[in-house]
């Protein structure tokens, strides 16, 4: 949990992970759902930046991140304080409603950066200690929007970096990236939430 500031290359994508304070919901109902992905579109507004995968969880958000211009930081801010505002306003919450850090991985390898959309994607799979290859209707996660490219995708997201760079790693043996994401491998995969996990 490094200061993001210091670290920010331009170029480089990062894994962020936001919680909330003593492991408590951040988000109670679908109308905060829909808020948080309405202040990340108000942010986007102000920021120039790319997300590539997103998953939010009932007490923690994943991004996969890249913002160009200005510090991440300055995003993550805005995005943070924002839904704060909402959150303690709606529920009359006076406590802290965030960890005081988030957690944030660099990831400039390119087969990395795979891996982790897919762990981000099949999150609350293993959150819901579900072991399921039905993630189609997690409306709380990028995922539907590579499946299915008729629904409108917000402004932020960008679904066609990934679906590239499977093509580039023959190695990888899957023939898209909706195969890949929807390949579970459990013990690999449980590997890697054991790394991130927040719960």
């Amino acid at each position: 949990m490094g200061n993001i500031r210091k670290v920010w290359q331009p170029e480089i994508f990062y894994h962020i992970t936001m919680r909330g304070n003593r492991m408590q919901n951040i988000f109670i109902n679908k109308e905060d759902f829909m808020f948080f992905t309405h202040t990340l579109s108000q942010a986007h507004k102000l920021y120039s930046f790319t997300i590539i995968a997103y998953s939010l969880m009932n007490n923690h958000y994943h991004l996969l991140i890249r913002s160009p211009k200005v510090p991440l930081s300055d995003v993550l801010i805005f995005i943070n304080q924002q839904y704060s505002k909402y959150f303690k306003l709606k529920y009359k919450y006076w406590d802290q409603l965030y960890e005081s850090r988030y957690y944030t991985n660099m990831i400039s390898d390119p087969k990395e950066l795979l891996k982790i959309s897919k762990y981000i994607h099949q999150n609350h799979l293993y959150i819901k200690r579900n072991i399921s290859k039905s993630m189609a209707n997690n409306q709380y996660s990028s995922y539907q929007f590579y499946i299915n490219k008729k629904k409108q995708k917000p402004s932020y997201l960008d679904i066609y970096l990934l679906p590239n760079l499977i093509k580039k790693y023959p190695e990888l043996r899957t023939e898209n990236y909706k195969i890949y994401c929807e390949d579970i491998q459990i013990e690999e995969e449980k590997s890697y939430h054991r790394q991130y996990s927040l719960t």
